[in-house]
């Protein structure tokens, strides 16, 4: 399983930091980051796929304040097809 996740920055240059900063984290989460993408037109909007493996400890996650250095525009889990 994956999740899908748009932030809003609103400061990009501290906030690759930051969020590198949570990796262990994000990790007990059941969390791991597949791909990192920013939006060309949105440069303070990033993407972020994560590989999931425990959904219950990362929804619990995603439902922190300190989650993602950013705000959640919003995320999805996904399944293969």
């Amino acid at each position: 399983m994956q999740l899908l996740c748009r932030i809003e920055t609103q400061r990009h240059g501290n906030w690759r930091a930051e969020f590198d900063g949570e990796a262990e984290t994000r990790g007990n989460a059941g969390l791991t980051l597949l791909q990192l993408w920013r939006e060309a037109d949105a440069p303070d909007t990033m993407l972020a796929l994560f590989e999931v493996n425990d959904r219950e400890r990362a929804a619990a996650y995603l439902g922190t304040d300190a989650s993602l250095s950013g705000t959640l525009g919003s995320c999805t889990f996904l399944e293969t097809a």
